[in-house]
């Protein structure tokens, strides 16, 4: 049964608690793009979407605390979005829960209206691992670049990006297939290696370790 959509059902918890390795530890929901943090991208995309918005985090609270009520982890450390996911769950007060990981700058105008206009009640999904989203019809291989002993850098030419994307391809995997509805913009070695799905943009390397925002842009422009 599809279901009306009202935002003053919904909680909005963006997850920042992440311990960030890939960036040196530093707090990504607090790195720069365009101008502002990452958090307010996040936020500002989210705002008409749902009547409450927190935050989940574990360190520089106060800073958080500009954009968004925070919630602090039930524990100390990094321990993935689940955490990040109880705390949402022990301060919601609506029906609903949405979770937005706070590196996803530019998340869809109607992605609330859409998750709960379809969302049953009385389904349950178990799902195995920790995805966030899981939307982009395509088959991947974990790792098939080698280990992370055998990271590398290179440079890519990305379609709508005016300059080559310098990657670094860490535990990176092949794109096996690609669905009928997914571009390929990029290809490396005879292989896919950054791909649109509408609103979606995946690739197979990490641009922002090299300071690289030519991906993140191209995804702003989009929406």
């Amino acid at each position: 049964m599809v279901s009306a959509f009202d935002p003053a059902e919904i909680t909005v918890a963006i997850l920042a608690g992440g311990a960030a390795t890939r960036l040196g530890g530093r707090d990504k929901g607090l790195e720069p793009l365009c101008g502002k943090a990452l958090i307010a991208h996040v936020v500002d995309a989210l705002r008409e979407q749902a009547d409450v918005i927190v935050i989940c985090a574990n360190r520089n609270m106060e800073r958080y605390a500009a954009f968004a009520p925070v919630c602090a982890d039930a524990t100390a450390g990094f321990h993935g979005p689940l955490a990040g996911i109880a705390t949402a769950l022990q301060a919601c007060r609506t029906d609903w829960l949405l979770t937005v990981p706070v590196d996803c700058p530019r998340p869809p105008g109607d992605l609330a209206a859409r998750l709960r206009t379809h969302a049953d009640p009385a389904a349950a999904c178990v799902v195995r691992g920790e995805p966030l989203f899981a939307l982009m019809d395509i088959t991947v291989r974990r790792n098939a670049y080698g280990r992370q002993v055998d990271s590398f850098e290179a440079d890519v030419d990305v379609r709508g990006v005016d300059h080559a994307v310098r990657g670094v391809f860490i535990r990176a995997p092949w794109i096996e297939r690609v669905g009928a509805d997914v571009e390929v913009l990029a290809t490396f070695e005879d292989r896919p290696v950054v791909l649109e799905q509408g609103t979606l943009v995946v690739a197979s390397f990490h641009p922002e370790l090299v300071g690289e925002t030519g991906l993140h842009e191209y995804l702003l422009r989009k929406v």
